[in-house]
């Protein structure tokens, strides 16, 4: 079949590498791609908000299935449109439903239906410029730290977590009436802080059933120890060694299974990837927040753990036929490292020419901030995130020495790494 990735990032790179080895596979069309995918399939430029270019795109190279990487197309309703097209109807669409997507398109939605359908996850409440007052009135009964979130999509930075009780309400204040993120902060979510160590889950499902991949645990924050700003993920981890089987069971049954049930039962369509961003608290699972997607930078460790041919379980997906699937892991630790602009997740310049990319070895260069000089043929920076190198060692400490290894080989003017990406994790080892 000839399947359409849609997306430009780390994510959709991996997703493809792993689709790229199906026996299913005739073409991959990337759509826009970046200068890995073009060693996968074929590029296509488009904006991803684009849906009637994304079309032609999809009828001119008689595509059979699209996936869809990033949430914005998704949270925009794609899957609706493609439902809605009497030409593009039957095509399988990997991603839910507009409906479904409001998992991650609005937090205030994402926790109503958690507290609706008792799936455990820190206390909660929902302010805008109507009810100012009772936010701040909000936090005084709160303890610190404080965390706001921004309601809408903000790129994975729209989460401040406070100290300081005043900060938090003059915090609040200007992310509501100065709308710091734009249209998603006209309604920012406060909730209680929960202390503890942070894991991803994530499951394809078709609605009815569900296949769990395997876990991972990334790093948000730029500065090692976890200081400093929010990115849209520094590195991760893959698997996490202290979500055993009786810490994972938990996660289904008071997770999984009642989120994927509760889709059902309230008539949303979702055939696609649900990450659930997760806390483990005193060795109970906490939700902090749903993505309608495959994470980034976790796909670049998740992914190249899968066995199983990926497309034949999107297959199951779009078919609703997934209680039929079976999935294998590589027992191997997959250990990505981000390999980011200089700046970011601030001030950042592009098309810094990328050197050592031929001299890796033992390890995969996914590539996400990144373009081709159609003067030379030369790979150049063109993100903040640029790369994600990923090894697979036989223990998490040797996975990360060889992904390291291989980071220092690859040189661009502002460079900049995460020197400790599983440093909280060290004490599970073996």
């Amino acid at each position: 079949m000839n399947i359409l990735i849609l997306g430009s990032g780390g994510r959709e790179h991996a997703i493809g590498w792993k689709i790229e080895q199906s026996s299913h596979v005739k073409n991959i069309f990337i759509a826009p791609g970046n200068a890995g995918t073009r060693n996968i399939g074929k590029n296509i430029p488009v904006d991803l908000d684009d849906f009637s270019s994304i079309k032609t795109i999809v009828i001119e190279n008689e595509i059979d299935m699209v996936v869809v990487g990033p949430e914005a197309p998704l949270v925009d309703g794609i899957y609706d449109y493609f439902l809605a097209d009497p030409i593009l109807k039957d095509i399988s669409v990997i991603g839910p439903s507009k409906a479904g997507a409001m998992l991650e398109g609005s937090k205030s939605f994402a926790k109503d239906f958690m507290a609706k359908y008792n799936i455990p996850t820190a206390a909660y409440n929902t302010f805008n410029s109507s009810n100012l007052e009772e936010g701040h009135a909000f936090l005084d009964r709160l303890s610190p730290p404080y965390v706001l979130k921004a309601d809408g999509l903000a790129a994975g930075k729209g989460v401040l977590i406070i100290e300081d009780l005043d900060k938090a309400k003059s915090e609040l204040t200007t992310m509501i009436t100065e709308e710091t993120f734009g249209d998603a902060s006209k309604n920012v979510v406060i909730e209680e802080f929960l202390s503890g160590i942070e894991l991803s889950v994530f499951v394809l499902t078709d609605g009815k059933d569900y296949v769990i991949l395997p876990e991972a645990k990334d790093y948000k924050r730029i500065g090692e120890a976890d200081s400093g700003l929010n990115t849209g993920g520094m590195g991760s981890i893959s698997p996490v060694p202290f979500a055993n089987s009786e810490f994972m069971q938990k996660i289904e049954d008071r997770v999984i299974r009642p989120t994927v049930e509760g889709l059902s039962k309230d008539g949303i369509l979702y055939k696609g990837f649900i990450f659930f961003g997760l806390i483990n608290v005193n060795d109970d699972p906490y939700v902090i927040e749903y993505n309608c997607r495959m994470g980034d930078p976790e796909a670049e460790s998740v992914i190249p753990r899968i066995v199983t041919d990926l497309v034949d379980l999107f297959d199951h997906t779009a078919k609703g036929t997934l209680k039929d699937a079976k999935i294998e892991f590589d027992g191997r630790t997959a250990a990505a490292i981000m390999v980011v602009s200089g700046g970011y997740p601030g001030n950042y310049e592009k098309g810094k020419l990328i050197t050592g990319l031929d001299n890796v070895n033992n390890c995969i260069v996914f590539h996400a901030g990144t373009a081709v000089d159609v003067n030379d043929n030369s790979v150049k920076t063109s993100g903040g995130r640029v790369l994600a190198v990923t090894s697979l060692g036989e223990t998490m400490s040797s996975a990360l020495e060889m992904a390291y290894s291989n980071v220092e080989m690859i040189e661009f003017e502002g460079k900049y790494i995460r020197n400790d990406i599983g440093f909280d994790l060290v004490q599970f080892d073996s």
